[in-house]
């Protein structure tokens, strides 16, 4: 879910431009080119709606933009905006227009329903958490280590009249969170508790021990000496009278006021509004129609599955003990701790990514041109964070980079590491993400857009195909592969037995710890990551069984015909898309193949 704002002219101002050209009767054969200018048209009020979302993309025309999404003037402006999109939508006969543009009516169709049933949640209620939110993103934008750009003096002036926004952005926010409590609508204590070091960590007396530093620690060389002097003053001042402030304002709050108020409880159901909010999470991050009960089942019943082949690992490695014994083995035992600093483990990572480059062609023809990197997760948030991707600037100004999140290297165990790589940044993420956009093709809701089912479906997919990649010859990196996936199939135990059927987080932590390799550290991390983003851990476990279900019944129907290069390339060409958009197109794909 994005978290951006709007001043309030930028409000009135894009209230006013809502009217589209009208569309007047034309013959079908003008219809794709009447659809592509709406898509357009589209995009260009989105990017003003969302610039942070402008900004990840490398659009930098709203990069001095902080629009204040917590008001309700905000969310009405988003309703007239989706509301009105999809009223110009209706007046196009899907059935006349070309196979592509047959995707992206469906995509679009979908994307502006499922805002608009989400606008209709109380999810602003609580306006962020441990694990997302502006106050998070915000200092990855400011550190200059983010999509915020720090090359030109204008970009330097653009975070400067961004950043001064933050502190109306905060006492909304603050303002929200009140109106929540009295509503009963509140986060969990262990949430809570977690958020406030978040805040206090970012607190400083002097302004040059401050992340947001960044920019000026890093100045090009090529400014004048009188802007270098202006920027550095200006800096200061930002940090020490707005940014430094509003943080211990979030903090105090949090810590005096909504602490006490914060609820003991663990799962939606125990809130106001709570069991409808967590359907529609269901159904947004799944992009299906299944419901809890059968989300719950599969995963019992893939728990089960990667059990049993865990057992099969196991008695090949000839281990003594059960499957318990086995999991602490391997989070204890020296062997699988072999680093001492951090850029060892980062170093191991890149050796990962050079074993599997060769044989890459055999199974993917597509392979995007973006750069990539791997960088270890700053510290302000590793210990609440993942393993995670972010996606690369369209005009190839910045990489995609896997982050690698590294509290202690000399703890860091090494099983799982290869499967992880796939998923999170080759050929996960980073092929699908900057395949789809690089596809200048599309149109840009389709070339920016994602689909958390699809997206991290095919992440998770990708991590079975290991051995074909060369990797996975260690029977304990193996066990790591069948560990990270039991972890997506234990998702669908906890997330919906959290939200639906009482399970607490202690109960959650502990049945996650009794199925795979895991310490409790990055257990607890991990459910409560669920607790802060409720239905979407479901989306990997799903996303995946329908992506391998669409293979095994491709490779059935197709015999001979049926490659698996051209699998992957027909899955990555369109971009990422709602599960049942996407059977659609791969069932045509695979008729013209017979």
């Amino acid at each position: 879910m994005r978290k951006t704002i709007l001043t309030g002219v930028a409000v009135c101002s894009l209230l006013a431009s809502f009217t589209l050209p009208a569309l007047r009767p034309q013959r079908p054969a003008d219809d794709d080119k009447r659809l592509a200018a709406l898509f357009d048209a589209y995009w260009e009020k989105n990017n003003r709606l969302f610039p942070l979302s402008a900004t990840s993309q490398g659009d930098n025309r709203y990069n001095d933009q902080l629009p204040n999404d917590q008001t309700k003037a905000y969310r009405d402006t988003l309703q007239a905006f989706y509301q009105g999109y999809l009223a110009k939508l209706g007046s196009f006969k899907r059935a006349q227009l070309s196979a592509n543009d047959k995707i992206s009516y469906d995509i679009f169709q979908y994307k502006l329903q499922t805002e608009l049933n989400g606008l209709r949640q109380n999810a602003w209620l609580t306006p962020f958490k441990q694990f997302w939110g502006l106050p998070i993103s915000f200092v990855q934008l400011g550190s200059g280590e983010g999509a915020q750009p720090f090359k030109t003096v204008q970009d330097y002036d653009n975070w400067l009249v961004r950043a001064r926004q933050f502190p109306v952005w905060a006492d909304s926010a603050i303002s929200n969170f009140r109106r929540g409590a009295k509503a009963g609508v509140v986060l969990p204590r262990a949430l809570v508790v977690k958020m406030i070091p978040q805040a206090q960590a970012l607190v400083v007396a002097e302004a040059p021990k401050s992340i947001f530093y960044g920019p000026i620690n890093k100045l090009p060389a090529s400014f004048s000496a009188a802007d270098k002097q202006r920027l550095t003053t200006a800096y200061q001042q930002l940090i020490l009278t707005d940014i430094v402030p509003t943080y211990k304002k979030l903090a105090d709050f949090l810590q005096n006021e909504y602490l006490p108020k914060a609820r003991t409880t663990t799962g939606l159901a125990d809130v106001p509004g709570g069991p409808e909010l967590y359907k529609f999470y269901v159904k947004n991050w799944t992009t299906t129609d299944k419901t809890p009960e059968e989300i719950y089942q599969t995963g019992l019943a893939e728990v089960k599955r990667i059990r049993s082949e865990m057992e099969r690992v196991k008695t090949q490695v000839g281990f003594k003990g059960d499957l318990p014994a086995f999991f602490q083995y391997m989070k204890t035992h020296k062997q699988f701790m072999p680093y001492k600093t951090p850029e060892e483990v980062l170093t191991a990572y890149r050796g990962i990514q050079a074993r599997i480059m060769p044989a890459l062609p055999k199974y993917f023809s597509r392979q995007p041109k973006s750069a990539f990197e791997i960088r270890q997760t700053e510290a302000f948030r590793a210990a609440s964070a993942s393993a995670e991707y972010n996606r690369a600037a369209a005009d190839g100004s910045r990489p995609g980079i896997f982050y690698v999140p590294i509290l202690d290297a000399a703890t860091f165990t090494t099983p799982g590491m290869e499967s992880l790589f796939l998923h999170e940044a080759i050929p996960g993420h980073h092929f699908h993400i900057s395949l789809q956009q690089e596809n200048t093709a599309l149109p840009k809701f389709r070339r920016f857009g994602g689909y958390s089912a699809s997206s991290e479906g095919w992440a998770l997919y990708t991590e079975s195909l290991g051995k074909e990649l060369g990797l996975y010859t260690d029977p304990y990196q193996y066990m790591g592969a069948l560990s990270n996936e039991i972890h997506r199939a234990i998702r669908l135990v906890v997330d919906v037995g959290m939200n639906t059927k009482g399970m607490t987080r202690e109960q959650a932590i502990k049945y996650m710890m009794d199925n795979e390799a895991i310490n409790e550290q990055r257990a607890t991390a991990e459910i409560e990551r669920y607790m802060a983003i409720p239905g979407q851990a479901l989306s990997y476990k799903i996303g995946q069984l329908k992506i391998q279900e669409l293979r095994d019944k491709y490779k059935k129907q197709l015999g001979a015909k049926f490659s698996l290069r051209a699998f992957h390339d027909e899955f990555l060409k369109d971009g990422i898309m709602p599960l049942a958009v996407l059977e659609r197109k791969m069932d045509a794909w695979a008729a013209a193949q017979k």
